[in-house]
């Protein structure tokens, strides 16, 4: 199946191509750099038009119009056109076309344009009225408020906030590509579309406010100084932080930690999350032994990375002993037990490296952490 992506160099359509791409597919491409000319040659041999082509942002208000509506009714135009088949159409409109504006209205226009065509030619035509878009390849200083504030924390610029309460609907990019995807690869199954007033949905829309939204991106860049990630695995945080980090220049992807040193090796806390404990990493010398405690909560988890260890652990009422040897050689994740002693010593001839996570973060006030010989 050829797919015809206009708007194919803009946000959505930069991140839709690197998908159909990846998938295999034969991809054909319009752009504000092409001449209309070329167009009647691409609609001869597309199956499917994802139509992203649009303007949002003219030096006048008439190229709304002429790049919204116009180009749309061209587009279906030469789709009618066609004897052979009755080509599917994906059209990204927005919210904004609810209103009486001339944004608005030339998204409208375009609308009823594609549901003419579906009308006449029986063609399955799939309208989507966008709220705001964000993610990676979005320009700043543009019409996301998402990428100008991400672009401008990631260079420890100032952002401005006008107001703190105004309320925002988002929708991430991976999210409307793979809902593009879905639609192209099943269309043939589908009831069509074609309809005005009938619209489809990208799920999930997030909603929140300009204030919030400054707020996790400035936490982003905190996150570096006190080494706390906010949670960034799923829903919204997950596509800002995504978003953030596609903003960092080059020179910022790395970042320098705090590491203690003593006769015993090194010491570093990498990572701290708000609920779920720390990670960090140690060293220690041939013959060195760390530890010589016990917890009453915490719990860890040792992985040694490199180098040989023996973990040892003493109860404290029973008074049992175990011991475990371990290496770098065959990664062993070692777990300590609350009430039970533990030390850990270097039997290898080289430096030892261990990674460690704790249940929880260290508080000096309330270390849960007595010395005690195993």
């Amino acid at each position: 199946m050829k797919l015809l992506v206009t708007g194919s160099e803009g946000f959505i359509g930069q991140n839709l191509l690197v998908r159909l791409r990846e998938s295999g597919n034969e991809v054909l491409t319009f752009s504000r750099c092409d001449g209309d000319a070329k167009l009647p040659n691409l609609i001869a041999h597309a199956d499917f038009v994802f139509h992203l082509a649009g303007v949002n942002r003219p030096r006048d208000v008439s190229e709304y119009a002429a790049g919204n509506a116009e180009l749309t009714r061209k587009l279906v135009q030469l789709l009618a056109q066609r004897r052979d088949a009755a080509i599917p159409v994906v059209l990204t409109s927005s919210t904004q076309a609810q209103f009486d504006n001339p944004y608005g209205r030339s998204k409208r226009h375009a609308e009823q344009a594609l549901a003419d065509y579906a009308r006449a030619t029986g063609a399955l035509v799939y309208v989507y009225r966008l709220p705001k878009v964000f993610g990676k390849w979005c320009r700043p200083n543009y019409n996301s408020v998402v990428a100008t504030f991400c672009h401008y924390v990631a260079r420890d610029l100032p952002i401005t906030v006008h107001d703190p309460a105004a309320r925002l609907s988002l929708v991430y990019i991976d999210d409307v590509v793979e809902e593009f995807i879905r639609v192209a690869r099943k269309h043939g199954n589908e009831p069509s579309d074609g309809i005005e007033g009938s619209f489809r949905e990208v799920a999930p829309v997030y909603t929140t406010t300009v204030g919030d939204l400054a707020a996790a991106i400035r936490s982003f860049r905190q996150s570096r100084d006190s080494l706390t990630t906010e949670r960034v695995g799923s829903g919204l945080m997950r596509g800002l932080y995504s978003t953030y980090v596609s903003h960092l220049p080059p020179e910022a992807f790395a970042y320098e930690i705090p590491k203690h040193a003593d006769p015993r090796g090194e010491f570093a806390e990498v990572l701290k999350t708000p609920d779920c404990g720390q990670f960090s990493y140690f060293t220690a010398h041939p013959g060195v032994t760390r530890g010589g405690h016990y917890h009453h909560t915490k719990t860890e988890k040792f992985l040694v990375i490199r180098g040989k260890a023996r973990f040892r652990f003493r109860h404290l009422l029973t008074g049992d002993f175990s011991e475990i040897v371990t290496s770098g050689d065959s990664p062993r994740i070692v777990e300590t037990a609350p009430g039970w002693a533990h030390d850990i010593t270097n039997i290898g001839d080289t430096e030892m490296i261990v990674m460690l996570w704790a249940n929880e973060l260290f508080d000096r006030d309330r270390p849960d952490t007595v010395d005690a010989k195993v």
